[in-house]
């Protein structure tokens, strides 16, 4: 399904950018082929923000209190390709491209602090005219739903994690070494996909793949000017009073997952904590019916709960 292509940002400083014309070009390419494997979406948005143009799409038509998800580093929309199908039959599902990151939003403006991040969401799901919504973050995208949890928790109706970055565990060496091998433009294509499973926990990534390619292409040809994510103080994280389920997986290298376990369990007022042993960082498309069913079974029940 071919997307239309945003303005490209090349070389703009302090912004997230491609490297050249014809790396943004081959990257879309590889979005539009990744996004061939998604169910058509219902309507597609770019709403204006305050740090730029967010691209949001929508998949489904039903007036139970939707879905937001927001998608992990380097990621984007296609990577909830596992996920749309069941989640979009009975709730609207909006996914996100996060601003920064590659995808089909383009950033204008760069970000000084958590704030900003917070910010242009916050500006994004106004755009939409949402009233409530029910936030999903995968690895650094949980981070962003906790970061804007804690500035911007008005309609939030519920959180899910899945293997968040940088919210119950401090990000291990191994994932900064495997994340700055992965973005020099000269690794050959065999090492960064073996990087990129690797810091999946051994998930199949390959260019056969077309999720896997896209990641990779977005790791290699854009460069990423967004701050290093704060890491939440306890004081942050038990002021949300937001229904939390939060997986963590329990081959995950991002964090080490014991700890982030207990420091979930300590801390969070209204929270749901799971540690799954047998499923690495990719665990919405490793276990996606697994984490799909629980994410309904929680929502149903926080709703029913509040009926």
């Amino acid at each position: 399904m071919p997307q239309s292509q945003p303005q490209t940002n090349v070389q703009q400083k302090n912004v997230g950018h491609f490297r050249s014309p014809d790396a943004a070009q081959a990257f879309y390419q590889a979005y539009d082929e990744a996004m061939r494997e998604l169910p058509y979406p219902t309507d597609s948005y770019d709403l204006p923000t305050s740090f730029g143009i967010a691209r949001i799409y929508k998949f489904g038509n039903s007036e139970a209190t939707p879905f937001v998800l927001l998608p992990g580093r380097a990621a984007s929309t296609p990577m909830w390709e596992p996920n749309l199908v069941t989640l979009m039959l009975h709730r609207t599902v909006y996914t996100v491209d996060l601003i920064g990151e590659p995808g089909m939003s383009i950033q204008t403006r760069p970000f000084a602090n958590n704030t900003d991040q917070a910010i242009w969401l916050r500006e994004a799901l106004d755009g939409l005219g949402l009233q409530s919504f029910h936030l999903v973050g995968v690895s650094i995208g949980g981070w962003s739903a906790v970061n804007f949890a804690i500035y911007a928790p008005e309609h939030i109706a519920s959180l899910t994690l899945l293997d968040p970055a940088s919210v119950f565990g401090r990000i291990t060496w191994k994932v900064i070494i495997v994340s700055l091998g992965s973005v020099l433009p000269f690794m050959p294509q065999t090492i960064r996909m073996k990087l990129l499973s690797w810091i999946s926990g051994g998930a199949e990534t390959d260019e056969s793949i077309p999720t896997a390619k896209l990641i990779a292409a977005g790791m290699r040809d854009y460069i990423n000017n967004i701050p290093a994510p704060t890491y939440p103080s306890d004081k942050q994280l038990q002021s949300i009073d937001i229904p939390i389920l939060t997986l963590i997986a329990g081959k995950s290298i991002i964090h080490h997952p014991r700890q982030a376990q207990a420091r979930a369990e300590k801390l969070l007022k209204k929270g749901q904590i799971e540690l799954w042993p047998e499923a690495s960082h990719a665990i919405n498309g490793e276990f996606s019916e697994r984490v799909n069913q629980t994410m309904l079974r929680f929502i149903d029940t926080i709703e029913a709960d509040t009926n």
